[in-house]
């Protein structure tokens, strides 16, 4: 018999967390999954109307969760961007260029409406640690 994978759950402090019910990553054996993030900054809970500094905090926000999971962008083997305008999403790519480059992990990028308004991206991620 297998032994059962053992799960960590991580949270960034953020009230979204608490409120709807979800952990910021879930640590499960060697893979990290970090929830959708967005560009607030969960200290203050206030987020730039600038699209490229939201994508900043994005990838600040999943950095400090897969940092606190034991991994790094390093690791990340797939990332999903949703945007409310897809015109938006050549705005980001300077920042994730910074953080990807190197790594070239699989990607989609999807439109669909936010929960708030402000919002203008959501990064989610996949990382396979080791």
């Amino acid at each position: 018999m297998t032994a059962p994978v053992q799960r960590r759950l991580i949270s960034s402090g953020s009230p979204f967390e608490e409120q709807m019910a979800y952990s910021r990553a879930v640590v499960a054996g060697d893979w990290v999954f970090v929830s959708g993030t967005t560009g607030f900054d969960y200290a203050t809970m206030s987020i730039s109307e600038d699209i490229a500094a939201q994508t900043r905090q994005c990838l600040h926000n999943i950095g400090a969760a897969l940092e606190q999971a034991g991994s790094s962008f390093a690791d990340v083997v797939r990332v999903t961007y949703v945007l409310p305008d897809r015109g938006d999403f050549e705005k980001c790519w300077p920042a994730l260029r910074e953080v990807f480059g190197d790594v070239r992990p699989t990607a989609l990028m999807i439109q669909a409406g936010l929960y708030d308004r402000r919002m203008k991206i959501e990064i989610e991620v996949t990382a396979l640690r080791g």
